[in-house]
């Protein structure tokens, strides 16, 4: 069966989850390098993830799609806009790429894009923030080169492998997308 394409670009498309996807997304959830990177703490089960799956497609203040290979449907990670605040026109992305993903080739770059297209031009949101912590450089420099500017630091916010990290704080409003992704 064809898989539906929400937002499509070159290399990726973003798709709504589904609760046939529990089981995927139930194994991404207890890879130890997305747990680091995204600082997940706690433990799921696959009924909970099932139930996750289920408010959040009801749910009107967020939007959150599994992000997949063009040419193969394969499912590297998910991205999401969530806390929409509909009055102040705010809310805040995430994205998690799975470590077995091949890493470089700029596919969490063109999710992100495609999401952040999604949040601006079609929903209408004035700024979109994220936090990232102070040991994923990587991140850190893919959501510069995006155009996301630092806000600030709460200093030591996680606490993870027996040590506290800092979470960086940043955003993007409207104009600063268009002005660069828009020339």
């Amino acid at each position: 069966m064809k898989q539906i394409r929400f937002l499509a670009g070159e290399k990726v498309y973003l798709r709504p989850i589904s609760v046939e996807d529990t089981e995927w997304y139930f194994q991404q959830l207890f890879d130890s390098e997305t747990r680091l990177l995204t600082g997940t703490q706690r433990h799921f089960t696959k009924e909970g993830i099932a139930s996750y799956i289920e408010r959040k497609n009801q749910d009107d203040t967020s939007v959150l799609l599994l992000i997949a290979l063009n040419d193969t449907d394969e499912l590297i990670g998910d991205i999401a806009l969530q806390d929409m605040d509909v009055y102040n026109r705010n809310c805040n992305i995430r994205i998690a790429i799975s470590s077995n993903a091949e890493t470089g080739k700029g596919y969490g770059s063109e999710a992100l894009k495609l999401m952040l297209e999604y949040g601006f031009g079609v929903l209408n949101m004035h700024r979109i923030e994220l936090n990232v912590f102070d040991y994923n450089p990587r991140a850190l420099h893919v959501y510069e080169k995006l155009g996301f500017r630092r806000e600030g630091v709460q200093r030591q916010a996680l606490f993870y492998n027996h040590a506290y990290h800092d979470s960086i704080t940043m955003s993007m409003l409207a104009h600063e997308f268009r002005e660069l992704h828009h020339r």
